[in-house]
């Protein structure tokens, strides 16, 4: 069985990592190539880098930056932000991604998904999704959750899986940044929807938070908040974790 994974995320705009509450609010966190490797040093199963501003400001991601992580990591390396083509994703597999994660351009051309998995794998593609609650169904939101799409949040993670999606990374807008807990109700219904590994991202602010979201059976969670602001610590959380039962990556 494999095991879940611990996955700091590092949102970066104009090359610092800065974190908000429901996609707004944003203060600054760090610099983003200093504070993956010590999330890797700490334990870090993988490393999630996202350019929260690529898409919404039409910029390029800063291939020299992800470069230099690269060269300071032996963990799986996750970026996205502003993937517009196949010639952005070969760049970024260049310069060190081992995945690309695409959101906005897969839900305006999702011939993407299919065209990514089948010339570099399924295991390179993860599709990234922000969603939010609207009356009695799940919205799917574009350009870094600032435009509400047309898109029911089931209905496109099953179009995106049988494109290819290797793995999903879901954001509740709802709960991002206010380390009051996952989303757990809307991980619960995409699990019923897709068969792909989902990584759980918005809301961690406890271990057992944490332990909710491994317990309901998510393959993996995301950090951001809970880290950067030195709440806890890599360490200390994955150790709560394995001391608690979990079969978790550890030591």
């Amino acid at each position: 069985m494999v095991k879940p994974r611990i996955i700091p995320c590092l949102d970066v705009k104009h090359g610092r990592v800065v974190k908000g509450v429901n996609f707004g609010k944003l203060q600054d966190s760090g610099d983003p190539v200093k504070m993956a490797i010590q999330y890797y040093e700490d334990g870090a199963d993988e490393i999630v880098w996202l350019d929260i501003v690529a898409t919404i400001e039409d910029q390029e991601l800063s291939l020299d930056l992800i470069q230099k992580t690269r060269n300071a990591l032996s963990i799986p390396l996750t970026v996205g932000g502003g993937i517009r083509s196949l010639r952005h994703v070969e760049q970024l597999l260049e310069h060190g991604a081992d995945k690309v994660s695409i959101n906005t351009y897969a839900l305006q051309e999702p011939t993407i998904l299919s065209e990514v998995a089948q010339r570099w794998g399924e295991q390179c593609l993860v599709v990234a999704v922000d969603a939010k609650r609207e009356d009695n169904h799940y919205q799917v939101y574009s350009h870094g959750g600032r435009v509400r799409t047309s898109r029911d949040l089931g209905e496109w993670m099953k179009q995106a899986e049988d494109l290819g999606a290797g793995e999903f990374l879901l954001t509740s807008i709802d709960t991002d940044g206010t380390q009051k807990g996952y989303d757990l109700p809307m991980l619960s219904y995409v699990r019923q929807i897709v068969r792909r590994p989902v990584i759980a991202s918005g809301g961690a602010g406890s271990i057992d938070h944490l332990v909710q979201a491994l317990l309901q059976g998510q393959e993996a969670v995301l950090l951001a908040s809970l880290l950067h602001q030195k709440h806890l610590s890599l360490i200390e959380i994955k150790k709560s974790l394995f001391e608690k039962g979990l079969d978790i990556r550890w030591p």
